[in-house]
C-alpha cells in the first residue's frame, strides 16, 4: 500500500509529545490523533481545500487513523526490518529530508504576502474562487446484481409515500454508509456530480426525488435535501487560504530556482551506456494493448 505524502511526512517527523500535540481529535484502538497533526494538514498543500470542506477533512483524518493502526501492526511484525523494504525506507527518508531542507531554504519572509499582494491575488482569483451551485443529496442504491423486484419494491414504496425516503433508504439501500444516515451523501457541487447522473437527472430542486438512474454499478435514486446557489467568498473568508497559497507558490518557485542554480554549479553526468544496459535487464511489461 502506498502511503499518502502527508502521512509519510508525519511518520518521518517522529511522534509528538502528548503535551505538545494538543487535544485528541480522533482515536482508533489505542492510537490517537492530536490537534497538532490536524494543523499540519491545514497548513499543507491541501489546507485551503480541507478548510472549505470539513467532510473531506474528516475523511482524511479517518484514513490517517487507519494508516496509523496498519503502521503499528507492521512495526510489531518487524516489517521495517524486511530486506525488500529497506530501499523504500532509504528513498523515503532522503526525499523527506531533501524536501524539508529545500522548503526551509526557500521560505519567504514572515511578512509575505502583504495586504496589497493578498488583495491583488483575491481579485485575480475571483472566478476560480467562485463556489458552484451545490446540492445536499441523499440516495437509495440498488446493486446491479440485485433481483429486479427489489428496485420495483423501492419504487412502489416511494410512490406511496415520497416523504418516507429516509426510512426506505435505511431499510433497502445497499450502500450501507449512506443508508445509516437516511441515505444522505452530503454536499456535492455540480462539478463533483458524475455527468452520467446529471444527464439523467431532472433539474435538481429541493425535496425532488429522481427516478432510478442506471450506472454501471446499479441504480441510484436521488433526493435533493438542500440547495446552495453559486457564490464568491468575500476577501476575509479566504485571506488565510490565499496567504498559504502565495507562500507555497513562492516556496515552489524558490526551490526550482535553487535546483537550477545547483545544476549550473554541478552539472549532471549520465552514463548512457550503463543506463541502457540496466534497461535491457528489466523484463518488458504487458502494456495491456492487444494486436
Amino acid at each position: 500500500m502506498r502511503l499518502p505524502r502527508v502521512i509519510l511526512h508525519l511518520l518521518a517527523s517522529g511522534v509528538l509529545l502528548a503535551e505538545e500535540a494538543g487535544d485528541v481529535v480522533g482515536s482508533i484502538g489505542g492510537l490517537q490523533m492530536h490537534e497538532e497533526e490536524v494543523r499540519s494538514l491545514l497548513g499543507g498543500e491541501r489546507g485551503g481545500e480541507l478548510t472549505r470542506d470539513p467532510a473531506a477533512l474528516g475523511r482524511l483524518v479517518r484514513s490517517m487513523l487507519v494508516q496509523k493502526m496498519i503502521f503499528q501492526e507492521a512495526l510489531e511484525k518487524q516489517w521495517d526490518q524486511e530486506p525488500s523494504i529497506q530501499p523504500l525506507l532509504r528513498s523515503t527518508r532522503e526525499a523527506a529530508i531533501t524536501d524539508s531542507y529545500l522548503k526551509h531554504l526557500c521560505r519567504p519572509p514572515e511578512g509575505y504576502p502583504n495586504e496589497d499582494e493578498l488583495r491583488g491575488a483575491y481579485e485575480a482569483a475571483r472566478e476560480e474562487l467562485t463556489v458552484p451551485r451545490s446540492f445536499r443529496l441523499a440516495q437509495i442504491f440498488i446493486s446491479a446484481d440485485s433481483p429486479e423486484k427489489r428496485l420495483a419494491e423501492v419504487q412502489r414504496r416511494l410512490k406511496a409515500d415520497p416523504a418516507d425516503f429516509g426510512r426506505i433508504a435505511r431499510e433497502m439501500s445497499e450502500e450501507k454508509t449512506s443508508a445509516a444516515r437516511d441515505g444522505e451523501i452530503g454536499w456535492l457541487s455540480e462539478r463533483q456530480i458524475q455527468p452520467e447522473i446529471l444527464a439523467q437527472m431532472p433539474e435538481p430542486r429541493l425535496n425532488v426525488v429522481s427516478g432510478p438512474i442506471r450506472l454501471k454499478d446499479g441504480w441510484h435514486i436521488l433526493k435533493v435535501l438542500d440547495v446552495r446557489e453559486p457564490f464568491t467568498p468575500i476577501f476575509d473568508q479566504v485571506r488565510v487560504q490565499l496567504a498559504q497559497r502565495l507562500r507555497a507558490e513562492k516556496i515552489r518557485a524558490g526551490m526550482q530556482a535553487y535546483m537550477s542554480e545547483m545544476l549550473q554549479k554541478h552539472p549532471v553526468a549520465i552514463n548512457e551506456v550503463a543506463l541502457s544496459k540496466l534497461l535491457q535487464e528489466v523484463p518488458p511489461r504487458d502494456s495491456g494493448l492487444k494486436p
